[in-house]
């Protein structure tokens, strides 16, 4: 597993990370045994760069990635987010990037991780009733306080971004981006490079959904849209089939090629999943090849938003 640089900062991380969510919520049932042993293999593979948030679980994600990298913290880059707050019961409270909520969430968060440090920080969404100076500001505070490394923003928009950075230099922007989901403009963290699983051809309709799991309500997961989206996953199927690869992979290797700066953290809660996406780092795409997905996926190809409410993405 080769590395890649993030920003002018000195953040580099391995070319696949892996996100943690699923192994907390949001997909369907959770095993934590597997989940840390996922944690475990992902790190004997080269896969050490983790993503995790607060709002994950309400807390659980972070407390179990910080139990699997207990007696490994130094072989991690350990990443994780604020601003989306939630109550006891897991309800939705909003967003905050207000100072004070700032250095709060993040004494949480290493409490949560039993850390001293973490290596990235993000503001998870854009707080619209506080200025992002302040929001960033008190991030870099905790940066000199030794508590943060390095600071990144989750789905901001150009201008947000470079207002940010005026305050501190800003390492990563992440956002979703994967072959069906393409609005970039600068290098940055991809999460759900894998189409929140739909690329990997195993998704045919709403019944190979857990009852619990968020995808049911995504618009690109419905009626119409579904069956459109299944014509694009065809094309991807095609040609996992022709270089003797899984679809997952392809998709993985399409994302890898869009540049050095790029680094997708497809997320999974299994080791058998884990071990596919990680041999996605051994696949070369030819030009041809990348011809043919460009063709099939020009940007704005997919069918339907990528959340029920967009409200919140790309401020």
């Amino acid at each position: 597993m080769e590395t890649r640089k993030l920003g002018n900062e000195g953040l580099e991380v391995s070319e696949l990370g892996l996100g943690c969510m699923g192994m907390s919520e949001f997909y369907g049932a959770t095993d934590q045994g597997e989940a840390i042993a996922t944690i475990h293999r992902a790190i004997e593979l080269g896969v050490t760069f983790l993503d995790t948030a607060d709002m994950y679980g309400w807390g659980a994600n972070e407390r179990l990635v910080g139990k699997a990298i207990a007696d490994r913290r130094d072989q991690v880059v350990l990443a994780t987010k604020f601003g989306n707050m939630r109550g006891p019961a897991g309800e939705y409270l909003g967003i905050s990037g207000k100072p004070e909520y700032v250095r709060t969430a993040c004494k949480a968060s290493l409490e949560r991780l039993g850390v001293d440090a973490v290596d990235l920080y993000y503001q998870h969404r854009v707080d619209l009733e506080t200025p992002i100076e302040d929001t960033v500001g008190a991030m870099a505070e905790l940066v000199q306080e030794g508590k943060v490394r390095y600071l990144g923003l989750s789905e901001a928009a150009p201008d947000t971004i470079r207002r940010a950075q005026a305050v501190h230099p800003i390492s990563v922007l992440q956002s979703e981006y994967s072959l069906w989901s393409r609005d970039l403009g600068i290098g940055f963290v991809a999460y759900s490079p894998l189409g929140r699983g739909f690329l990997t051809g195993g998704i045919r309709s709403l019944d190979s959904l857990d009852e619990k799991d968020f995808r049911r309500r995504g618009p690109r997961f419905q009626d119409e849209n579904l069956e459109r989206n299944l014509e694009l996953v065809a094309v991807v199927e095609d040609l996992a089939a022709e270089k003797g690869a899984k679809p997952s992979q392809i998709a993985l290797a399409w994302v890898l090629s869009r540049g050095p700066d790029i680094v997708p953290i497809p997320g999974t809660k299994r080791r058998s999943y884990l071990e596919e996406n990680a041999a996605a780092a051994a696949i070369e795409l030819t030009p041809a090849e990348l011809e043919r997905l460009e063709q099939a996926f020009p940007a704005g190809a997919a069918a339907g938003d990528r959340y029920p409410d967009m409200s919140t993405v790309n401020r």
